[in-house]
């Protein structure tokens, strides 16, 4: 997926300090310490509005999917069955799901029968909706400072998006004044091993790392000694994109987790699975065989934006009941942040903000 800018709409602002980060330009841009701090008289930046932005527009193609459709269907006319058939196959094509899609047909029909039902009120409805299946869910993954360090340990299948993931999540935690260690567990690739390193160089983490075929097990041994040693705070790290119907690369998944067991009996505290939301039904599968295989603690959707199919976090959360931690939007450090049942609600709902 290209980088785009998801801004582009919007005024020109000044970018921040991560922005300057990963812009290339660190060099000639000012250092964060120039920015002005916000005061009484001068209004705090507005991340929330900006956010929302991003999402709206991450978001656009899943939900002009769904209201195009919705517009269609309620034209005018009263109410009737065939009205309902035709909404739960436009929710089902977007990937929502049966259930969902179900939930939804019968509140959009209950006491509306016979008479006229604008799509606004539909898509409220559809959002109210969505929101119930996923507000249980959208919980923030919690870093426990007395489990130090906190290894979390990421996982999925093949070009999910798990090391750029990682490099956005450990910036994260750096900005909050965290010691985060990286460990470059996905050896099969000489490219995920470089780029780990190239955002630890950046961000000042130090980067675990070993050569192309290097045993993973092994490398995550070391790492959670190393973290332990140098007083990390925080672990993450990486591991080889697998599908979920190769027994023997899911059966060193297990490895890993065992190896990491033997230093501390409760490593890894949060595994998490980051899913590709362009894959649609395919998703379901992967949460279910890595949840089974690795103990998934937590969900990351990554490339919203590059879908019409975005129903599918929804569908996920309905069966799954797993906590859904980030969701990404796009390639910036600001495209990945903390999910928020509502937020997400409105926007695949094609709702404006509230605020």
């Amino acid at each position: 997926m290209a980088d785009t800018d998801k801004n582009s709409g919007d005024a020109p602002k000044k970018p921040g300090f991560f922005g300057r980060l990963f812009s290339g330009k660190r060099e000639t841009e000012p250092a964060p310490a120039e920015v002005p701090l916000a005061t009484e008289q001068e209004p705090a930046p507005e991340p929330k509005r900006n956010w929302w932005r991003r999402l709206r527009q991450g978001l656009s193609r899943s939900a002009l999917s769904i209201t195009t459709g919705i517009a269609n269907v309620f034209t005018r006319k009263k109410l009737d069955r065939a009205m309902l058939d035709d909404l739960e196959d436009i929710l089902i094509q977007a990937d929502l799901g049966l259930a969902t899609a179900t939930r939804i047909r019968e509140a959009v029909g209950k006491g509306r029968y016979d008479r006229e039902i604008d799509p606004e009120e539909v898509k409220a409805i559809l959002a109210a909706e969505i929101e119930k299946v996923l507000a249980p869910v959208a919980r923030p993954l919690v870093i426990d400072a007395a489990k130090s360090p906190f290894v979390i340990l990421v996982v999925g299948v093949n070009g999910s998006g798990k090391t750029t993931t990682i490099g956005k999540l450990s910036a994260k935690y750096v900005s909050e004044g965290r010691k985060v260690m990286l460990a470059a567990g996905d050896t099969f690739r000489a490219a995920a091993i470089e780029q780990l390193q190239i955002w630890g160089a950046r961000i000042g983490a130090p980067v675990v790392a070993r050569g192309q075929g290097s045993d993973a097990a092994s490398l995550a041994f070391e790492a959670v000694a190393q973290a332990r040693a140098e007083g990390a705070e925080v672990l993450i790290m990486d591991t080889a994109g697998r599908l979920q119907n190769r027994v023997e690369l899911m059966a060193e998944l297990e490895k890993i987790i065992r190896v990491m067991k033997k230093i501390d009996a409760e490593a890894p505290h949060a595994v998490l699975l980051v899913l590709d939301a362009t894959v649609g039904q395919n998703a379901l599968s992967q949460v279910e065989i890595f949840g089974r295989k690795s103990g998934v603690t937590g969900l990351v959707m990554t490339k919203l934006d590059g879908t019409a199919r975005g129903g599918i976090l929804v569908a996920v959360a309905e069966r799954f009941k797993l906590p859904v931690h980030y969701i990404g939007v796009g390639e910036t450090q600001d495209d990945l942040e903390p999910f928020e049942a509502r937020d997400f609600a409105r926007a695949i709902a094609g709702l404006e903000d509230e605020a």
